[in-house]
């Protein structure tokens, strides 16, 4: 009987790959958010590779005996996956490179629609009413308060 149960190893490298990936994504600095991205993408992998099963022989017809054939899917899935992840790290990298080139930081910054719609939730207002009336702030003092290349709040 073959052996198909995972090593340690293994299985320990994929949480902490997925969980420090997790972690970072979850930051406000696209440097950080790339680094979270590839270490999940990379611990996705690894699961994907345990996944397929134990190690067999190359999956070629006339090689191998059909029983000892590795399975193609997950490798293909694995290959496939990396040249997603590549592409996805171009953008960001290009994207944070743009960010310092342009506000001397990578950080992202609140969007103003986000705090109107969480002000509005959290006085429990309904969607479609008018909040050009009600709100105490206006439009510019969100603006500034959202811009921190002056060293504005962020609240």
């Amino acid at each position: 009987m073959i052996d198909t149960s995972p090593s340690l190893a293994l299985v320990l490298a994929i949480v902490v790959l997925i969980t420090v990936g997790v972690y970072l994504l979850l930051e406000r600095s696209l440097t950080r958010v790339l680094l979270g991205f590839i270490a999940m993408s990379n611990g996705i992998n690894l699961l994907f590779l345990v996944a397929g099963g134990a190690a067999g022989g190359a999956p070629i017809t006339g090689q191998t005996a059909p029983e000892d054939m590795s399975d193609p899917l997950p490798q293909f899935m694995i290959l496939t996956a990396i040249v997603l992840t590549m592409g996805i790290s171009a953008f960001l990298l290009a994207m944070a490179y743009r960010s310092w080139q342009l506000n001397r930081h990578d950080e992202v910054q609140d969007d103003l629609e986000d705090r109107r719609v969480a002000r509005r939730a959290a006085a429990d207002l309904a969607a479609f009413e008018d909040s050009d009336t009600e709100v105490t702030t206006t439009l510019d003092e969100d603006a500034a308060s959202a811009h921190d290349e002056m060293g504005g709040d962020r609240s």
